[in-house]
């Protein structure tokens, strides 16, 4: 019990010190590791297992909904960054650029890309020519750099991974319904899959993606009632269509403009993993996306038959879930305590008793929850409680998120829930940026979005007291 404690105590609480706690788990349970380079980090096997499962999951949705992988270069000619205007002026302060080839200065300047719009535009202008080319559909998993200020492992790196749709459509309203068909796989995939529960809505022109038309989102809220934007998708109308001169031929014969979209969502959905299901006692992770999804652990292994019932069990149950027996020689009070920081949502524990009457302990992480079960009925009973658990960590995710959304009609009360009690704040907006800005100069909080489901709060701007157009969803974010 003194090396489970002396574990637990080296995780700082969430209530004492909540940034703390956050670097905390993604050190102990071994996701990242610091690299020389400053805001870079180094995902190791456990958090990158995480990021293949998410990886492999999105993937076979993309395909499933028509879309085809490909590969873009890193490195973008200064000269085709360029080429539209919004796009190369919102990027232009996170861009790393390299400047020399060996010891040589390059004539042109590239860009380590820091997202591939024009990359994907440039290749496109090359491939589409009639409307039988359409539409292109494309995704790509890479890396992207962004010369971040203040980074924080996972939340915001100067080098991170994600995976960036493209596509290329002959209409608007195709290239509209691919923007929110993704938005709607990005809520899907976080609730069912990473049982986080999602806010989906436009953001304002403040905040929308540079060069897009109209941007879209998923906001989902932390535990400690600050707000993550966790997936995007973007309509770019024909914006960048006549930047880079990408026409095609139509039906009617006529030279017209393509429609694109772009969409994406990168390895800080880790982040909000963490800091949606997470406790003082470590990782929580969701069965569907937890490396391992059940651990053995042997009681009292150095007696007979211990080990070896052990062994028939993970082979038993190998081809049913993600399973792992850990057989070393700590203790088993040292073993659950690893066992909980490392998120996995199922323990078996088996000892000489335990044995002798056909039976187990099976141990839920999210809320440690304790039953014994018959060894013949293990193949039906762990897949039923792993659903079980998916199910109850997205509905605890959806009250506490619902407990933590709040109405205000005043900024005095605006501001003072804000303060008290961070979270989503529903109030009405006129649609002007000088109130946006305002709001956020007053209270630190940013537009989250503009839902598709909207309500009546009042018929003024909780700022400057005009007519609403709109109820917005406020909040601090990362």
């Amino acid at each position: 019990m003194a090396q489970q404690k002396k574990f637990v105590e080296e995780i700082t609480s969430m209530d004492v010190d909540f940034a703390k706690w956050y670097t905390d788990i993604v050190k102990k349970a071994d996701l990242v590791d610091y690299s020389r380079v400053r805001g870079c980090m180094i995902i190791r096997p456990y958090g990158y297992a995480i990021w293949e499962n998410i990886q492999k999951n999105l993937d076979a949705i993309f395909k499933a909904t028509g879309h085809e992988n490909v590969y873009m270069p890193m490195f973008i000619p200064e000269s085709l960054l360029q080429k539209e205007k919004d796009h190369v002026e919102g990027f232009a302060p996170e861009v790393a650029w390299v400047t020399h080839g060996g010891m040589e200065k390059l004539t042109e300047r590239l860009c380590v890309r820091p997202t591939s719009e024009t990359l994907f535009c440039d290749h496109y202008k090359d491939v589409i020519h009639s409307y039988r080319d359409l539409p292109k559909k494309y995704n790509q998993w890479c890396s992207v750099v962004r010369w971040e200020k203040t980074t924080r492992p996972f939340l915001r790196s100067m080098e991170f991974l994600w995976q960036e749709g493209h596509t290329a459509h002959a209409s608007a309203e195709e290239a509209q319904a691919e923007t929110i068909q993704m938005l709607n796989v990005y809520a899907s995939f976080c609730e069912d899959y990473l049982a986080i529960p999602v806010i989906k809505g436009q953001k304002t022109d403040k905040e929308k993606f540079a060069g897009a038309e109209s941007t879209y989102t998923i906001e989902s809220l932390m535990h400690n009632g600050i707000a993550l934007q966790s997936g995007t998708s973007h309509n770019f109308g024909d914006g960048f269509a006549k930047a880079f001169e990408i026409q095609f031929t139509d039906k009617d014969n006529q030279l017209k403009y393509v429609h694109q979209t772009s969409w994406g969502m990168s390895t800080r959905i880790i982040g909000a993993i963490i800091m949606v299901h997470g406790d003082d006692n470590g990782l929580v992770l969701p069965p569907k996306i937890a490396p391992i999804q059940l651990a053995i652990i042997p009681i009292a292994q150095h007696k007979e038959g211990v080990l070896e019932k052990a062994q028939e069990l993970l082979n038993r149950l190998k081809d049913t879930v993600r399973v792992k027996m850990d057989d070393s020689d700590k203790s088993p009070g040292f073993k659950f305590s690893e066992q909980e920081m490392r998120g996995i949502p199922l323990r078996i524990e088996i000892g000489p008793k335990d044995i002798e009457n056909n039976q187990c302990v099976l141990a839920r992480r999210d809320n440690g929850e304790k039953m014994v079960v018959s060894l013949d009925d293990l193949e039906e009973i762990v897949p039923k409680t792993l659903q079980d658990i998916q199910k109850s960590m997205l509905e605890k995710a959806r009250a506490h998120r619902d407990a933590r959304t709040f109405s205000a009609t005043d900024m005095q009360t605006f501001a003072k829930q804000l303060e008290e009690t961070p979270g989503f704040i529903k109030a009405m907006w006129c649609g002007d940026e000088a109130c946006e800005l305002e709001i956020k100069e007053k209270t630190g909080a940013t537009s989250r979005c503009i839902p598709f489901e909207q309500e009546q709060i009042a018929s003024t701007c909780i700022c400057c007291g005009k007519k609403a157009s709109k109820m917005v969803y406020w909040g601090k974010a990362y």
